[in-house]
């Protein structure tokens, strides 16, 4: 041992005198400065590395070269210019809309008149009455059937709020009974699926998100002590993701679709991590209408213990009355393996009215993460389910009524007449040469776009016809959600797609007033940041 210690301090002593000997040609605040320099690169190294991660070297790169250029004199104002330019020709038609909206209460009430004045700005709604892609998903109009019955359900109620659940019983019944009711339909009372399946309604399908984000986000959090959490989704997945990582401080994680448009599992399972809390399908996604595979995601999932959200806010009360039609739709729900929430709409194809989504989960103890309790608040204790606090009642009562009002028969019906709407327009959009469909649509949404015209001027002229349709991007196309106004105008939808095609092919170019122009240059703009400073100052002028 005196051996061995000898040679130690031996060996440290000729390693000090070396490295003096070593450092004292430097300057004594060199060798200061150096470690801090090294920290400082070392820092801006890992950041540079992180932004190539999460965004990519081709995103980080023109990033950069973007920030560059903008450096240069006059370029910044240039640009602003004509991103106001831009922002100008969107808002044109809504600015002269608001030149005459009141700012300020009238000196003298207008009682019982207000109602006229109300029919009067309502006249100059546009006409949705089957020209919508989604949008209005009741059959008929406002003045008659499901539409009377579900607005005398709301007044009934309007004045109730679920907030106050000793006084407004009535509504908590009717909160629950929807929720159960849509469970049931979603695999609650299948063994598969454990039997515990509970859930609350939101004011839509954003919300509905937004809680399953959350509460997935702090159930891995005391799972599995995550802090610093992601998720996964494809790039078919709700925009309402993005809101949800936003407002909850989330890295998001993008991938591309596969060839069939569907969610990448492989492509997902290499983006897992152990900072991972959630993957995402969607049954179906709402760009093109395609039912992610929901069972190897479920797998997936399981296999690394995470959360999978299932996005059923477009096919929750259509999915499963197809599948009793006799439509091939593989497995989507609670009996998935590995499926730990669901979201889906019920003021969609539930009929109820607007502002009524349910959120679902396998079990309470991953329900329990959604709530928000204070303990320490003057006001006194309180607890809250979603994140509203007063809720209107009257909603709620509506989407009660709507569903007890047509029940499984009237759900079946109405599937089987939007289904054979859907086969309808896929068939006659594979008749025209000029168009080609999206994938392979296993629901009601219909996304077509084309190889040899622009499809944002055929969507104009089809505006100018007064259809509502949407303009998708990657691949560019337009689709139509087909509900039941659909149903006695899907004749005339064909005959005016064939005629804009025909418009289109023998005039090519910007329709004038049109927004092909602005879809078709935010498709071409390589710098994705200038796009979202587009919209951003679009909806800053117009709401």
């Amino acid at each position: 041992m005196d051996s061995s210690s000898s040679w130690l301090n031996s060996f440290l002593v000729r390693f000090r005198l070396s490295a003096n000997l070593f450092l004292s040609q430097f300057e004594p605040l060199a060798l200061l400065l150096a470690p801090l320099l090294t920290l400082f690169i070392a820092r801006l190294l890992h950041s540079l590395l992180s932004v190539i991660h999460e965004k990519g070297l081709k995103a980080t790169v023109l990033a950069l070269f973007m920030s560059s250029i903008k450096l240069v004199p006059g370029v910044q104002s240039y640009i602003d210019a004509e991103k106001q330019k831009v922002v100008d020709k969107l808002q044109s038609g809504s600015k002269s809309k608001r030149e005459h909206w009141r700012t300020e209460l009238p000196t003298t009430g207008l009682g019982v008149g207000v109602l006229e004045e109300m029919k009067d700005v309502k006249s100059n709604d546009a006409d949705w009455k089957g020209k919508c892609s989604g949008t209005v998903y009741i059959g008929g109009s406002e003045s008659e059937g499901h539409f009377t019955l579900i607005n005398e359900a709301c007044s009934m109620f309007a004045h109730t709020n679920p907030l106050h659940l000793d006084v407004f019983q009535s509504v908590a019944r009717f909160e629950a009974e929807v929720v159960a009711m849509t469970a049931d339909l979603l695999g609650s009372k299948e063994k598969a699926s454990g039997g515990q399946v509970c859930g609350n309604m939101t004011s839509g399908g954003t919300e509905s998100i937004l809680l399953a984000v959350k509460t997935s986000r702090d159930y891995m959090k005391a799972k599995k002590g995550i802090t610093r959490p992601e998720m996964i989704i494809a790039e078919s997945a709700h925009s309402a993701y993005d809101k949800a990582a936003q407002y909850f401080n989330i890295k998001l994680r993008r991938v591309p679709v596969n060839k069939e448009f569907k969610a990448d599992v492989k492509a997902i399972r290499k983006q897992i991590n152990r900072n991972t809390i959630l993957i995402v399908g969607s049954a179906p996604g709402y760009p093109h209408g395609i039912i992610d595979p929901i069972e190897e995601l479920g797998k997936l999932a399981d296999s690394y213990g995470i959360c999978l959200h299932v996005d059923l806010c477009l096919g929750g009360f259509v999915l499963p009355f197809a599948r009793k039609l006799g439509y091939p739709i593989l497995p989507f729900d609670f009996t998935v393996r590995g499926v730990t929430s669901i979201s889906a709409d019920v003021h969609k194809y539930g009929l109820a009215p607007k502002g009524t989504s349910v959120v679902l989960y396998r079990n309470h103890d991953i329900r329990k993460h959604q709530f928000v309790a204070v303990t320490e608040w003057s006001g006194g204790l309180y607890v809250s389910p979603t994140i509203a606090g007063s809720r209107p009642g009257g909603v709620i009562a509506g989407a009660w009524a709507a569903m007890m009002s047509l029940g499984q028969q009237g759900y079946l019906e109405n599937t089987r007449k939007i289904m054979e709407v859907s086969k309808m327009i896929q068939k006659g959009i594979k008749e025209i040469p000029e168009l080609f469909i999206i994938g392979n649509p296993d629901m009601t949404i219909v996304a077509f776009g084309s190889a040899v015209l622009d499809i944002f001027e055929v969507n104009d002229i089809m505006s100018g016809k007064g259809w509502h349709l949407n303009a998708l991007q990657r691949p560019n196309s337009i689709h139509i959600c087909v509900t039941l106004q659909h149903v006695p105008v899907v004749d005339a939808f064909l005959q005016d797609l064939r005629e804009a095609v025909q418009t289109v092919r023998e005039n090519p170019g910007p329709i004038s007033g049109g927004l092909a122009p602005i879809y078709g240059a935010a498709g071409k703009m390589p710098d994705r940041g200038m796009v979202q400073d587009l919209l951003v100052n679009y909806m800053d002028g117009t709401c």
